[in-house]
């Protein structure tokens, strides 16, 4: 969605060691040495790590607990691959125009980058050196698009999404690992309503789970929608969220998916001081019917994902601070008051967070 004359979501540090304690119970496995810091007394947090840019990111890949890649305004890219002490500046060169929104990372050394805006200023970047070398792969051309967010389904394979263009949103489609875009026929795609658009928050409006199901989280109009296609983005259907919009501002800025059925989705009104509502969802269908939370995040989220190995417990984040799920999304609570945009979890355990003024930082268990 294109920003409407001020910055669209403003987000400020850290996860206290508070309730996350409760994951350790959530979750059927955890790190070898969660257990020995939970009988100590020390709950999984937030670790800053210094990245030494005062870049905002709302673009993340966290590829393991070692390696995360940063995106963000300023044309900036960052990678680690020591955990968060050290990151290296592989931002393309000559690129410090472009507002990274979104970054996909297959591994330490190859990542595809979302640049948003009107008409040329939404690009794709690549890179197969670890951010070395930056080929540019897609230029927008059309002035009435505008790209928000970018997904894959495996290393080849993957979609990024355009606010509506002549009516529908416009998918574009890689086969290739991002070398190459097509723009995908829209006959499968239904009416866009009057307003709605993407948010390009935390690059969590677009998400996939498997090898073809891929959801696209809207809002702006009247109502909020979640699209959903099994066929990867050939088809869609379309199904109303709770989380309440009626205003440009307002709509559903995140999903994420543990499956084909089970999605958390949050949102709400990103300007500072208005209220956010029912700022939280779920499904339990595949978004076919959506579900208010019965005790939302209590503020605006941008960004949400499922704590690794777990079936019920995630983290939602956004300006005024971090809330963890233990119910699958029925309630959550605020565990942490700092400021982050996107959030994204591995495997092995390695949940990452970043935001504003370069803030980065990792779930320590």
């Amino acid at each position: 969605m294109r920003p409407k004359g001020k910055s669209r979501r403003m987000l400020s540090a850290g996860l206290s060691g508070v309730a996350l304690a409760a994951v350790l119970g959530a979750a059927p496995a955890v790190p070898p040495q969660a257990d020995s810091r939970h009988e100590a007394g020390r709950a999984p947090h937030w670790e800053l790590k210094q990245t030494g840019t005062e870049a905002r990111f709302r673009g993340l890949a966290a590829v393991s607990r070692a390696t995360a890649w940063l995106a963000g305004s300023g044309g900036t890219v960052l990678r680690t691959t020591d955990g968060g002490r050290t990151w290296r500046d592989v931002s393309p060169p000559g690129e410090g125009e472009l507002q990274f929104r979104d970054i996909e990372a297959f591994d330490a050394r190859r990542a595809v980058v979302l640049a948003i805006g009107e008409g040329e200023a939404s690009r794709v970047l690549r890179t197969e050196d670890g951010g070395t070398t930056w080929q540019e792969s897609f230029r927008n051309t059309d002035p009435k698009a505008f790209y928000d967010c970018m997904t894959f389904f495996d290393s080849r394979h993957g979609l990024a999404m355009s606010d509506p263009v002549d009516g529908r949103f416009r998918i574009l489609s890689t086969r290739d690992g991002g070398r190459s875009w097509t723009v995908l026929p829209t006959a499968g795609m239904p009416d866009a309503r009057p307003g709605e658009a993407g948010f390009a928050a935390s690059g969590q409006c677009l998400v996939s789970f498997g090898p073809g199901d891929v959801w696209l989280a809207t809002g702006g109009g009247a109502a909020t929608r979640v699209l959903h296609s099994a066929d990867r983005g050939l088809h869609w259907t379309a199904a109303e969220s709770t989380i309440p919009a009626g205003d440009p501002a307002r709509g559903v800025f995140a999903l994420a998916f543990r499956d084909r059925a089970h999605g958390l989705a949050v949102g709400g009104d990103y300007r500072a001081g208005e209220a956010s509502p029912r700022a939280g969802a779920v499904t339990r269908d595949g978004g076919r019917t959506w579900r208010r939370s019965a005790t939302p995040p209590p503020a605006y989220r941008s960004g949400v994902a499922w704590l690794p190995h777990s079936r019920r417990a995630a983290l939602a984040v956004g300006p005024t601070g971090t809330d963890l799920t233990t119910d699958a999304g029925r309630t959550w609570r605020t565990v942490d008051t700092g400021s982050y945009d996107t959030v994204d979890c591995t495997p092995d355990f390695g949940c990452w967070a970043a935001g504003e003024k370069g803030r980065a930082a990792r779930l320590e268990w």
